[in-house]
């Protein structure tokens, strides 16, 4: 037994699980205490019954504590670990909140993108799975039990000062002596090591493929269940094998533990056996120092560190997170108020952007957008249209340049006030397990600005308000790639109708076919007359509606004008415009849709 007061520990026991439940923490350690006590206490009244009786003294006293320090003892015990379970399970749950706090709470998204967090961030989001240890539901009876023995051994040690000084002293070195000659550390130190994080994040994903209702098709499809099932139990096998070589005993020399064993406990027993024959102590006494001697040996076989370790591990790794998380992702609120804007204009100057670690997806960007005006932003994938879109919605902050609106740098802008002001359908846009009406207002809305929103996006007859859009639930409904979209650019219409100054859609279409794509993007541009709207699209035939056409590539803004413009010039524009054009003259011509 190593000792187990490491910060990591402390912080568990001190700090986490009164946070948890003060009133389960309390109790739980008054469990502790009192468990810790009663050996002791028995070993006392055990010692004064044997006296009693011997000397003819009545001994009902001492008969009693016997009696109730033993049934306390058998009782205890399953009612803390009862306990334990119930405040493990309040402690996940704590960290679980704390985790995702930590995760909502930072005004950007940097730490969610951040690759180096990411391994962490499946580390701590699953430590109550069992994937790499078990949850701490589980570990905090052992842990419990630990302390329980640590404490009753130090408690009958204690009772040996009544004999002599030293005489505790010595078996507590004695037996803590046995785990240092015995092995070193059993504790799993390498837990957050570059293997045991690559395992676990593959036997992770492995699983949620096996689960996930979107990947239930391709696997069967592909003949890919056998190739999950496999890879889940590589990984878990590498993971059980870490933890067991981790966990291998070094052993040293049995001899000299046995020794230091036999030489404390031989020096306390001689001494207490020669003052015995001399008669200096009573039969008592004897009784309560032998008992005090044999209870003490629970030192040497308590053996926790590895339970309060494990237990220890979720807190040391979401405290890490939290820290970790806000360092990457905070952005500055600005005090100027963004009521109403934007009126003239936003502007980009010199913006670059890279994220960390990376090369510059930005690079120089100067362009202005007109308040109350249309934007199309085209170009190959990687160019950054994307990332511009997360700067507007100030999801990151420049790393260099400035984009100002109405004049005022976005920065110095409030940033709740200014987001209230921004609406936006990006490519992965999320998909509520909730009602129609509650995805197209999740913060909410009048019933005329729901109908109006699903009328906009031609959703107005995909499913009642009040039904739930997915099947998991009782009377729920499903619906296909394209009617989604549908419902997420409703979204975005209900909150253009309560005032948003700014629409950005990135590929808002990409799955209804030209047809519905052109009909639906000419009633976005008349629900949007006066709105700032920003459309990121591969689509020509779309984006040639817009009022002007920004070409980027390789992060710059190289192209901007009109359709006819553009055409005119005959540059990046025209090409590709030409390209896609082509495509759909040959695709019309076969008989067939693009993409077939």
């Amino acid at each position: 037994m190593r000792a187990p007061w490491t910060s990591a520990e402390w912080n568990l026991v001190f700090r986490v699980v009164p946070r948890a439940s003060r009133r389960s923490a309390r109790a739980w350690w008054g469990l502790v205490v009192l468990r810790a006590l009663l050996p002791g206490v028995l070993i006392i009244a055990t010692g004064a019954l044997i006296g009693a009786v011997s000397a003819g003294r009545a001994a009902s006293w001492s008969l009693a504590f016997v009696a109730a320090s033993s049934v306390l003892i058998l009782v205890l015990s399953p009612i803390q670990d009862s306990l334990s379970v119930n405040l493990g399970a309040r402690v996940g749950e704590h960290l679980h909140r704390r985790l995702l706090l930590a995760a909502i709470e930072p005004s950007g998204i940097a730490h969610l993108e951040e690759p180096a967090l990411a391994d962490e961030f499946s580390l701590a989001r699953d430590f109550d799975l069992g994937i790499t240890a078990p949850p701490t539901r589980i570990c905090m009876p052992f842990v419990a039990n630990g302390l329980v023995e640590v404490g009753s051994g130090l408690t009958a040690a204690a009772i040996l000062f009544w004999f002599q000084w030293w005489a505790p002293l010595i078996l507590v070195a004695c037996w803590l002596a046995t785990h240092r000659l015995l092995r070193e550390s059993a504790v799993w130190r390498t837990w957050r090591s570059e293997d045991v994080v690559r395992c676990q994040r593959h036997a992770d994903y492995s699983y949620r493929m096996a689960v996930d209702v979107p990947a239930a098709k391709e696997l069967r499809l592909f003949g890919l269940s056998g190739w999950t099932v496999s890879r889940f139990g590589t990984y878990r096998r590498q993971l059980l094998e870490l933890s067991l070589q981790a966990l291998r005993m070094r052993e040293r020399s049995l001899i000299w533990a046995a020794l230091a064993a036999l030489a404390g406990n031989g020096l306390v027993v001689g001494a207490l056996a020669a003052s015995a024959l001399a008669h200096r102590v009573s039969l008592g006494s004897l009784v309560m120092f032998s008992g005090a001697v044999t209870g003490a040996a629970v030192l040497g076989i308590a053996d926790f560190d590895w339970w309060f370790d494990t237990a220890a591990r979720p807190a040391v790794v979401v405290q890490s997170l939290e820290l970790q998380m806000a360092a990457f992702a905070e952005l500055l609120s600005g005090t100027v108020t963004a009521a109403r804007l934007p009126r003239r204009q936003i502007r980009l100057r010199n913006v670059s952007f890279s994220y960390r670690g990376g090369s510059p997806v930005l690079a120089g960007v100067d362009l202005t957008i007109p308040a109350g005006s249309s934007l199309a932003i085209v170009g190959q994938n990687g160019a950054g249209k994307t990332t511009l879109a997360k700067l507007l919605c100030r999801l990151y902050d420049p790393t260099g340049g400035h984009i100002e609106v109405d004049g005022t740098d976005l920065k110095d802008l409030d940033l709740a006030a200014w987001r209230s002001r921004v609406t936006t359908v990006f490519q992965d846009y999320v998909r509520y397990d909730l009602s129609l009406r509650d995805n197209v207002a999740p913060a909410g809305a009048s019933d005329a600005d729901v109908a109006w929103a699903l009328r906009q996006a031609g959703a107005a007859d995909l499913a009642e308000e009040g039904k739930v859009l997915s099947r998991s639930y009782a009377g729920g409904t499903d619906l296909s790639g394209g009617q989604w979209q549908r419902v997420a650019l409703a979204r975005a219409m209900c909150a253009v109708h309560q005032g948003a100054g700014l629409v950005i859609l990135d590929e808002p279409t990409a799955q209804l076919d030209v047809r519905g794509e052109a009909e639906i993007f000419r009633r976005l541009l008349d629900a949007t007359s006066g709105v700032t709207t920003i459309l990121v699209s591969h689509r020509f035939s779309t984006v040639r509606h817009a009022d002007r056409i920004c070409v980027l590539e390789g992060g710059r803004v190289v192209e901007l004008g009109s359709h006819d413009e553009l055409m005119a010039r005959g540059g990046r524009y025209a090409t590709m415009f030409s390209l896609q054009a082509a495509r759909f003259s040959d695709d019309a011509m076969s008989g067939t849709r693009p993409g077939q």
